[in-house]
């Protein structure tokens, strides 16, 4: 395993400060050359024979051999390919560099983007920046006696390095603090450790599945996969406007999760800390009370077959925003998850036991969502809706798009790095839609790393309280060089 890892770890290095976010299938070494082709039966993927169930293309004698995908919500919940417990469809490609090792699986994946963002808007609303959003997670898991396995997983970005003045901008964005002042048009870079984590999953029989996450630093379920990690949104290196009504809660502190699976339904439960994390991202800062488990939320997903996914979660959050720490929070989500692999072909009658594929050229990945916070001291309610959809082609082409509309409050009205004025109170006062479209291409110029230049351009609409200060047609547009971990040369 450790040459390719090393190999992926030094090319990231050289390439700047950012880490990495992946997409492809995962290899496997080339099989010894076999006398004889006839091979019984394959076995039905189970715990036993398969417990991290993913595409393996595999050499054997000139031709190809594809072990079967995850095909139901078990096998795609004992993947663990996401941050915290969340999942998507059972079909979305696995992104990472996969060997076994003493008894281990060991994989690594993530992302990278090196980002120039030009905006536009009424003076002086539009800043630019050059920066870059990243992210690395390194997993082990390892099968136990009695139908156990065990996964250990970190995930963790450069941002604190990677995005100078504690925020990069966005047009209309909002949400936790910047040297004691409200980010205003910016968003936040995440935290060096994102998730440090370790699941403990127990096959209960052949349809039911008992999971236990706990984590130091982790993602409760809520919501979602968070924008980061999600398919739909891996060519966008700019958060969704909705972020902070959506999965803002993926980065969270001491956060324990149980959760039952059974065919096509999971139910889990979390206790977490609920404050954001604070400016001092390199650390686990505690908030001004330590990092008591004092939230909670809870978690229903349906997926009934493996092109679709969907969750509804709600949860009490207890004062997640520092500049008001007297004001807890509910909050809701519910999202709907599609991903078909496009230009595969399947024929298994050449040879038994054997499916003799041709890999998919392309996938569309589409994710709909809904994110709604109220504020349990004076009942005011924020909604955010996404519409997300990503369709790869010709294998190496990506075009995607992110329709938003999102309610925001009154910190857009004050000045941008300004302090909140005595006695200020934050109430909703309007909404903002944002449509963006974007187009990259992947080349492969490092061993096990794709590469892809692109660029994304979104336009934005106000309700009529924000057009004063912003204008009527406010625009940005991203030039960007990607980065990701990929399982082959």
């Amino acid at each position: 395993m450790l040459p390719k890892l090393i190999s992926a770890l030094l090319s990231f290095g050289f390439i700047a400060a950012p880490a990495i976010h992946a997409q492809t299938k995962p290899t496997m070494p080339r099989m010894p050359d076999m006398p004889d082709l006839n091979m019984p039966a394959q076995k039905p993927a189970t715990q036993e024979n398969h417990s991290v169930p993913m595409t393996m293309p595999m050499d054997m004698k000139g031709m190809s051999m594809d072990m079967k995908p995850p095909t139901t919500l078990i096998e795609a919940v004992l993947a663990h390919t996401t941050s915290g417990t969340s999942i998507e469809p059972a079909t979305t490609p696995i992104p990472m560099l996969m060997q076994n090792y003493r008894g281990w699986t060991l994989m690594l994946h993530g992302s990278a983007f090196i980002s120039d963002i030009q905006q536009r808007a009424q003076s002086p609303r539009g800043t630019d920046k050059l920066f870059s959003t990243n992210w690395l997670m390194p997993m082990a898991t390892r099968k136990l006696r009695a139908n156990g396995q065990i996964t250990l997983r970190a995930m963790l970005s450069l941002e604190p390095a990677t995005v100078s003045g504690r925020y990069y901008p966005e047009l209309f964005q909002q949400g936790e603090t910047a040297f004691g002042k409200p980010i205003i048009d910016g968003q936040h870079p995440h935290d060096f450790v994102m998730e440090l984590a370790a699941l403990y999953d127990l096959q209960l029989g052949e349809h039911t599945l008992f999971s236990f996450y706990a984590a130091p630093v982790g993602d409760p379920a809520i919501g979602p996969i968070a924008y980061p990690h999600r398919l739909s949104a891996s060519e966008d290196p700019i958060a969704a406007l909705g972020h902070h009504q959506q999965d803002s809660t993926h980065i969270a502190f001491n956060v324990f999760t149980g959760g039952l699976t059974w065919r096509w339904l999971r139910f889990e439960e979390s206790g977490f800390h609920g404050a954001e994390p604070t400016e001092q991202r390199w650390g686990f800062q505690p908030s001004p009370n330590g990092h008591a488990v004092d939230s909670y939320s809870s978690r229903i997903t349906f997926s009934p077959s493996r092109n679709w996914s969907s969750q509804y979660s709600i949860a009490h959050i207890v004062s997640p925003e520092a500049l008001y720490p007297g004001e807890d929070q509910q909050r809701q989500t519910a999202s709907l998850m599609y991903s078909r692999p496009i230009g595969a072909h399947h024929d298994t009658t050449s040879m038994p036991g054997m499916d003799m594929s041709t890999p998919a050229t392309g996938t569309w990945a589409t994710t709909f969502l809904w994110g709604r916070t109220k504020s349990l001291t004076d009942s005011s309610k924020e909604n955010s809706y996404l519409l997300e959809s990503l369709l790869q082609f010709h294998t190496r082409n990506y075009v995607w798009t992110r329709i938003e509309n999102a309610d925001r409050t009154n910190e857009l009205l004050l000045p941008p790095d300004s302090a909140l004025p005595p006695h200020f109170e934050e109430t909703p006062i309007g909404h903002v839609a944002a449509y963006t479209f974007g187009y990259d291409r992947d080349y492969r110029i490092l061993p096990y790393i794709l590469t892809a230049p692109g660029a994304q351009f979104t336009t934005y609409t106000a309700s009529d309280t924000l057009t004063p200060t912003y204008g009527h047609h406010p625009w940005g547009v991203a030039a960007f060089v990607r980065f990701r971990i990929d399982g082959r040369r």
